[in-house]
């Protein structure tokens, strides 16, 4: 139940009263159990939410239809990207309040590779509707029995590198929205000027007063082109929109309310049957009436109370062969190489991907991607990678 923050804060203050109160050992040790008992109540609150319903049709033919991006292996370490999802909160949200939001197509898939999230906790979308109903759904579900949940949600598909780093600035971020009625995003500071992302215009002026990491977005930009990009990381006050949510159940639950009547009508008519046989009869009713709109559009763009955590723990959200390439280890010649058997022959810059017993000689190609997956091959330039998905389904 999120023992291993919980002692690492306790630590901390064990060692800072112990220096400060020498034998009196009373007081020390009830302040220490105080402590203990606070953490641990915080953190059976803390919920985490996983979308994991996309399809990665750019990640082609690794993706696919029937077994998308997240339920891969992508990186080769053995794990695939939703149960390395799952991995990094270890500690921070307790197994129990782990949600998965999927297609019901791929809640086979989910169970099979999450064994430790409950099966009710896999909440099956009959159609695909975007983030806003997706989000809505399960944070009504959530209310239904936690009202002072606090939420982080994630996409299913993205990766971290400085895990430890990751944790402490989850942990942070929870410990804001459960004493504040803040809408809080991650902003990953940008190291190149990506086109593929939208990015958060911060007020860095003055933080927040209960957290000095923590500020007030002024605006959410869409994807730029690569002269806006340029303009924006030549500032140091934009960041990459990760696309990683933390707040309050409550303060979520009225924002859908305010902003979003249409769909808050639908989940709060639905509340008599959560946790009920004839949930999934009434989410399958009634969940295409939900409009098909992003929380980005659904929420964020109208409320005020909208805060950004710069933050800097080697994300990704992997969804193209090239962020593959920027994120992987690199052979001398630039080189990603994922594979059991692959030999690579004056080649540079490019990103193999083979999932099959087979050996894979390359000779000669330079900037290329190379990816295989039953009875599919791709290779392509890198440079049109944005073109994969027109070909995918032909």
């Amino acid at each position: 139940m999120g023992r291993h923050v919980g002692f690492n804060l306790i630590l901390e203050i064990f060692i800072v009263i112990k220096d400060e109160c020498f034998n009196k050992n009373i007081t020390f040790v009830v302040l220490v159990v105080y402590v203990t008992q606070k953490t641990i109540m915080a953190s059976s609150n803390n919920h985490l939410v996983i979308m994991a319903g996309g399809i990665g049709s750019r990640f082609w033919p690794m993706s696919t239809q029937e077994c998308p991006k997240q339920f891969i292996d992508v990186m080769g370490c053995g794990r695939t990207l939703i149960q390395l999802t799952v991995d990094r909160f270890e500690g921070v949200c307790p197994k129990e309040n782990v949600w998965v939001v999927t297609s019901e197509k791929y809640a086979d898939i989910v169970h099979e590779q999450l064994p430790e999230v409950p099966v009710e906790n896999i909440l099956k979308e009959p159609c695909r509707r975007n983030t806003a109903p997706c989000i809505a759904y399960v944070c009504w579900k959530i209310k239904t029995r936690n009202p002072k949940a606090n939420v982080v949600v994630t996409p299913s598909d993205h990766v971290v590198m400085n895990v430890k780093e990751f944790q402490r600035v989850i942990t942070s971020a929870l410990d804001y929205t459960q004493h504040s009625d803040a809408i809080l995003t991650l902003g990953m500071k940008p190291t190149r000027p990506e086109t593929g992302y939208g990015y958060i215009e911060a007020d860095l002026s003055s933080s927040s007063a209960s957290n000095s990491e923590i500020f007030r977005v002024d605006s959410f930009k869409e994807k730029p082109d690569v002269k806006t990009a340029e303009k924006y990381i030549r500032q140091n006050n934009y960041f990459w929109n990760a696309g990683i949510f933390i707040w309050n159940v409550n303060t979520i639950v009225n924002a859908f309310r305010i902003y979003q009547p249409e769909i808050a009508e639908i989940f709060t008519a639905m509340m008599p049957h959560f946790y009920t046989e004839n949930e999934q009869k009434e989410i399958d009713a009634h969940f295409p009436e939900c409009p098909n709109i992003s929380v980005d559009y659904a929420i964020l763009e109208h409320s005020d109370e909208i805060y950004v955590f710069p933050a800097d723990f080697g994300w990704s959200d992997l969804g193209t062969w090239g962020s593959l390439h920027v994120q992987m280890e690199k052979d001398l010649a630039g080189n990603v190489v994922i594979g059991p058997d692959v030999t690579l022959y004056e080649s540079r810059g490019c990103v193999v991907h083979t999932m099959q017993e087979k050996k894979v000689v390359i000779i000669g190609l330079e900037d290329c991607i190379v990816a295989e997956n039953d009875s599919h091959l791709l290779i392509c330039k890198l440079e049109d990678e944005q073109r994969i998905k027109e070909f995918a389904d032909k």
